[in-house]
């Protein structure tokens, strides 16, 4: 179980754990790494909207994060963070446009439904009581987006939008946030479980547009 390999996990360091159980851990990911080219244009609208859907809409994991967040150790990285994702949510939005619509890969197909009901979760994770979840949703969201944003420059140059340089904290200052906000076993607990459930999502997105390609090229 996942929960049960954090504490082990965080001692190599968040971007490491980021990379063992986020985005870079699903087969889909690795294999539009390995080749662009592989996609298809439905599959790169895919990727845009459905990102777009989880993620594209204010306020979102970081804001709620900042909301719920009084430490003082916390407050530059989430200022720079929330500016950081409200330029990613227009760019969101462009390559969302430029991509154009997505189809229907069935009679029933039930994927929208599905990514809004992630993005309940990620709402309710992100605005948890508990202290140190939601601000450690946010850190593993910033982590793994830099990823996600290897994945949508590609996209962007493919399909002709401008893909400006990123302005969300880097992978170093999140995870020397999370190692001082981790002050005790209990906040640590906290903070490895919301980078837990965010990044449980994530792979469930990449796990939902892997299963949509494929059933594409099985017609």
């Amino acid at each position: 179980m996942l929960g049960q390999n954090a504490q082990l996990e965080t001692q190599a360091g968040l971007a490491a754990f980021v990379s063992n159980h986020g985005s870079d851990a699903t087969p889909y990911v690795r294999l539009i790494a390995e080749d662009f080219s592989v996609l298809s244009g439905a599959d790169i609208a895919d990727i845009a909207h459905f990102i777009c859907v989880l993620h594209g809409r204010h306020p979102g994991v970081v804001d709620n994060a900042a909301a719920k967040t009084a430490d003082d150790a916390a407050r530059d990285w989430l200022l720079e963070a929330t500016g950081g994702f409200a330029a990613e949510r227009a760019f969101l939005t462009k390559l969302t446009v430029a991509a154009g619509p997505i189809s229907g890969v069935s009679g029933d197909d039930q994927s929208n439904a599905a990514v809004l009901g992630q993005r309940k979760a990620l709402d309710m994770l992100s605005q948890s009581d508990r202290a140190g979840c939601a601000i450690g949703a946010a850190i593993a969201l910033v982590v793994d987006w830099h990823l996600i944003r290897n994945i949508l420059e590609q996209i962007a140059l493919r399909i002709g939008v401008e893909a400006r340089s990123s302005i969300l904290p880097s992978i170093n200052a999140s995870s020397d946030l999370k190692a001082r906000l981790a002050e005790t076993p209990a906040l640590e607990r906290a903070l490895n479980f919301g980078a837990e459930q965010l990044l449980n999502q994530h792979r469930g997105l990449w796990q939902l547009l892997e299963a949509r390609r494929k059933m594409r090229l099985s017609c």
